[in-house]
């Protein structure tokens, strides 16, 4: 019975840590606010200061083809570097950290559950702008 009772509370927190892990996409739009000056996300979206979002997660590092990046982020592309969650949190933590010459300019999002919840929002939208 006591292991019964230790697996179920194991299964709890298991399921509780990935719910976490993957973040509130309604949280996020709102977080993504603070973004919104130089980048935009979804159908019609336009490069801006930075580049359009549509797509980042799990896309390699300079996937807007009309963008121009920072030779520091093309240094990241050519190496065959990824946008997957774990790297785009650090990114969205502080920037300068992950690409110490790259243009973004932002100070970062200090918190982990806003830059979950981000990273949920924009994983929302394919290359096109579309949802999945």
């Amino acid at each position: 019975m006591k292991r019964l009772v230790l697996l179920a509370g194991a299964a709890v927190l298991a399921f509780s840590a990935g719910a976490h892990a993957e973040g509130d996409a309604a949280a996020g739009e709102k977080v993504f606010r603070k973004c919104m000056a130089c980048h935009a996300v979804g159908e019609g979206a336009k490069n801006k200061v930075g580049p359009h979002l549509n797509g980042v997660v799990d896309a390699g590092w300079g996937h807007v083809d009309d963008y121009k990046y920072s030779p520091a982020l093309l240094e990241g592309k050519e190496a065959g570097k990824t946008w997957d969650a774990e790297t785009l949190s650090a990114y969205l933590e502080a920037p300068k950290k992950i690409i110490p010459k790259g243009k973004m300019a932002f100070a970062g999002l200090k918190k982990e559950d806003e830059r979950e919840n981000i990273i949920a929002y924009l994983s929302q939208f394919a290359l096109d702008g579309t949802k999945k």
